[in-house]
């Protein structure tokens, strides 16, 4: 339709045009819109990406993600097996444990800031 047939309509024309404009662009946008979510809630699905990843976090899609924690450094060794450190949080490891009721104290398997473990022998404790 050119715009001189547009200007030629009288209004009752012109209104009954509007009205059904109206009406197939609010089917259309209706269409669009179910197409959308059917979309969206395809990418919502938890197993879009299958296979164990996928079932093994078990936060669905009302739980956030967790947030990722700074590395902790480890804060005491163990003299025995220096490769065995604890970093001061959580339950204290069944070396310290024993260690400190055969008499010990936590401050014996402390690391220190330049690196280097306590001179104190935990073997060789006295008291």
């Amino acid at each position: 339709m050119h715009r001189q047939d547009l200007e030629a309509m009288d209004f009752e024309e012109l209104w009954l045009l509007h009205e059904e404009l109206t009406k197939i662009l609010a089917e259309k946008i209706t269409a669009e819109k179910r197409e959308l979510e059917k979309r969206l809630a395809q990418l919502n699905q938890p197993d879009q990406f299958g296979g164990p990843e996928g079932e093994a976090t078990g936060t669905g899609p009302s739980q956030p993600p967790r947030r990722k924690y700074p590395k902790v450094v480890p804060k005491y060794f163990n003299p025995l097996k220096p490769t065995e450190t604890w970093s001061g949080r959580g339950k204290q490891p069944r070396w310290l444990v024993a260690a400190l009721q055969s008499g010990h104290t936590l401050e014996e398997f402390r690391i220190r800031e330049n690196g280097e473990a306590s001179n104190r022998n935990a073997g060789g404790h006295e008291h």
